[in-house]
């Protein structure tokens, strides 16, 4: 036994000796490297700095860090010496130079999730090419009217499956139900009750898993589970473009659908496709029902908003017809509503930091990132920085009134090269479905269901809601 722990010994002084050597190889001059700790030889602080915390706050690990070392500190995360940046300024600086200064740097079980097309992953020109689809894509069909009518219906589908004599429903799951949805048609051409939404419905939520779990790769694991969730549905999408594609042999086929997009495109291979369609699915299902569970989260607790936010509303269904459907001048009409969206965004943090790495030695200021390390932009800490805003804990949508103002200290979207190419469909979509529930309904929250990042935005109790029907009569369409 005493021989065992001998070895056992002297093999963990091994590692350590060769963890210092390497980290003190890599560190340069480490009188001009930022204040911190690098916790334990290989693990680091990565356990602290992924605990589970409220969303609309910093967490323990930030908020003693910045505490004791300032807003730019190093650490040892996910297997790397790392720069943690809280400071805006140096945040707005990697943002602006990705690519350059500071390439995108994702832990590799992340690209075994994405796949090795997916727009978070790549880099150079194969991710400019990629982006002008999305981004062609998303412009082009944001303001049309067949995919702001299938939005609106969507919406008044699930509010009205909730019924007058509704007492209580599940909002996370119906926001997620809706987003899914919304994209399944838009992209795929699939509506909500093909046997096909279904399918891809289930992996989807197994392919989501896989993002807040431990990365083992073996049988019966949710990490496992998750990898082969992406594997069929990159099966089921590459085999709905093989049968459009036979389609469109006979002709150009109708629908302003993203397939048809990329599958007019000669310069994209089948794979890229899928993955352009992984990517949007994953951000119509993650981003654009979190976002919109935050402003119902958010909204309950600010009846002063919340009434601004249901008089614009009012204003906009005044100007309509019976039965009228929204169109791009009525979305546009909507400045408060984007107030609340951004907000919500700031607030709740559902980007909360991003993955980077040095390429060289960058002085910045008073000390120098190394090159190699990894670079942390925290975009929650400026958020939720009372240097930047005033209060910054209170969600208040007002503040947004001077925009210019506002969007200067803070990223919601992210920024830089590698802004969210999507945004501006979340918003539409977000902006239709809160029309009619502000006009429908009031609510509170069953419980104290705090948004939780894990390290992704969670709802772990479902954002159970008590509803009470306005008086509005819920309109419906064929």
């Amino acid at each position: 036994m005493v021989e065992f722990m001998t070895i056992i010994l002297a093999f963990i002084s091994i590692l350590t000796f060769a963890y210092l050597v390497k980290y003190l190889s890599n560190q340069g001059s480490l009188h001009k490297l930022p204040h911190g700790t690098m916790g334990w030889p290989f693990i680091g602080e990565t356990l602290k700095f992924l605990k589970p915390h409220r969303s609309n706050s910093l967490g323990s690990f930030l908020q003693e860090r910045c505490s004791r070392y300032g807003r730019v500190f190093k650490s040892h995360l996910f297997g790397y010496p790392t720069i943690v940046s809280c400071d805006f300024e140096l945040n707005m600086f990697i943002l602006q130079n990705e690519g350059k200064l500071f390439p995108v740097d994702y832990p590799k079980v992340m690209h075994k999730i994405l796949g090795k097309y997916a727009l978070l992953l790549v880099t150079g020109e194969l991710h400019k090419k990629l982006r002008s689809t999305v981004i062609s894509f998303v412009s082009a069909s944001k303001s049309e009217s067949n995919f702001l009518h299938f939005v609106e219906m969507l919406a008044l589908s699930r509010i009205n499956s909730w019924g007058s004599n509704c007492k209580q429903v599940a909002f996370y799951k119906e926001a997620k139900r809706f987003s899914i949805n919304v994209m399944l048609k838009h992209l795929l051409n699939i509506n909500p009750d093909d046997p096909l939404a279904v399918k891809i419905l289930e992996n989807f939520e197994n392919y989501i898993k896989g993002f807040i779990t431990l990365p083992i790769n073996i049988p019966g694991t949710t990490y496992s589970k998750a990898v082969k969730a992406r594997i069929r549905l990159s099966s089921i999408i590459n085999d709905i473009i093989i049968e459009r594609r036979k389609v469109n042999i006979a002709g150009p086929v109708e629908g302003g659908d993203l397939l048809n997009l990329i599958l007019s495109k000669q310069n994209l291979s089948d794979e890229e496709m899928v993955s352009i369609v992984m990517d949007l699915l994953f951000g119509g299902y993650e981003t654009t029902s979190k976002l919109l569970s935050l402003i119902v989260y958010f909204l309950e607790g600010a009846p002063n908003a919340l009434e601004s936010l249901k008089e614009e509303h009012q204003v906009i269904r005044k100007s309509k017809l019976e039965g009228e459907l929204l169109n791009w001048e009525d979305y546009r009409q909507m400045q408060f509503t984007q107030n609340v969206i951004n907000e919500a965004m700031r607030c709740g943090n559902v980007v909360k930091y991003l993955h980077r790495k040095a390429v060289q030695d960058i002085k910045f200021k008073e000390f120098v990132i190394p090159a190699g390390w990894k670079v942390l932009p925290v975009l929650s800490a400026s958020h939720l920085d009372p240097n930047l805003l005033e209060n910054p804990l209170e969600f208040n949508p007002y503040r947004w009134n001077d925009e210019n103002s506002t969007s200067k200290k803070v990223a919601p979207f992210g920024g830089g090269p590698r802004l969210c190419p999507g945004a501006d469909l979340a918003k539409v979509e977000i902006a239709f479905f809160l029309h009619h529930l502000v006009l429908n309904y009031r609510w509170k929250m069953k419980a104290n269901d705090n948004p939780i990042a894990f390290p992704y935005v969670e709802f772990k109790g479902g954002l159970l809601l008590d509803l009470e029907p306005t008086g509005t009569t819920l309109r419906k369409h064929s």
